[in-house]
């Protein structure tokens, strides 16, 4: 692994706080009002809490059993959306969830994989978390631009992980070279360009549908291992490939429709130009 051990509330600050200064010099605008409180929970949620809990399963389990928690975020999206939503969870999409979690199952874990308590128990509550700010970003909409909305929050999470970083790790971790590659490529790709087409994205569709998004990820793995590196899929792993290739597809829909919903700003201008 390129990145240091024992300093995952150190990667999670790398991770956000350059990508969210980043996005706010490009963008030049801050929050107004109640958005900096708002700001600063989702920023919480969706980075603060979820990257350094995201590192800290990736240090403890292998790379499948990680990935096999993330997979069950559309199960706690649908916990959570009827509450803070109205939004019914469907049997259609508890019914894709469950198949998603069996499918990547299949995909990602082995015989020798080892199960870690502490692991565990970060992995369900940075799904938890980041399912948590999904829902809380579709109830509160999204008041600017995508670019400027991802520096809101990765500044916030950054800021909200800093103290608690010094406070448990001590001063930062010496960087090498191959250490300075991966931060980069996980503060301007994984954290600045994904969540900046994230929010561009997401805006039109149903919190339940955007939860399925994230399992795209163990999909692509496994593309570009067997594209890159050789590496084979048996047929339980073919299997599983496209259960949750199926799910996350079939998830994006309501059953019985032959298209995916409008997204609302679409439905409302149709509404008016038929009146």
């Amino acid at each position: 692994m390129a990145l240091p051990a024992d300093s995952a509330l150190w990667s999670g600050v790398i991770r956000a706080l350059p990508a969210g200064l980043i996005a706010l010099l490009l963008a030049r605008t801050l929050p107004r009002g109640e958005w900096w409180w708002k700001a600063a929970i989702l920023g919480i949620l969706n980075i603060g809490a979820f990257f350094p809990l995201l590192f800290v399963s990736a240090y403890l389990l292998p790379g499948g059993v990680a990935a096999v928690f993330s997979a069950t975020q559309p199960l706690f999206v649908a916990a959570l959306a009827l509450p803070l939503l109205g939004e019914k969870p469907t049997l259609w999409r508890l019914g894709w969830g469950v198949i998603a979690v069996a499918g990547v199952s299949l995909m990602v874990l082995g015989p020798e994989a080892t199960l870690s308590p502490a692991g565990i128990l970060a992995g369900l509550a940075g799904t938890a978390s980041m399912g948590a700010g999904t829902v809380l970003s579709k109830k509160w909409g999204r008041p600017v631009g995508p670019v400027a909305y991802a520096g809101w929050l990765l500044t916030a999470g950054g800021l909200f992980g800093l103290p608690l970083a010094f406070a448990f790790e001590g001063a930062p971790p010496l960087l090498d070279a191959y250490a300075l590659l991966g931060y980069a490529w996980l503060s301007l790709i994984g954290a600045l360009l994904t969540y900046v087409l994230w929010f561009h994205g997401v805006g039109g569709l149903p919190a339940g549908a955007v939860s399925f998004l994230p399992l795209i990820s163990p999909l692509v793995a496994a593309i570009l291992g067997w594209a890159l590196l050789s590496e084979t899929l048996t047929l339980v792993q073919m299997l599983g490939f496209a259960m949750a290739l199926l799910a996350v597809s079939a998830a994006q829909r309501p059953p019985g429709s032959a298209q995916p919903p409008l997204p609302r700003e679409m439905t409302t201008t149709r509404k008016e130009t038929t009146q």
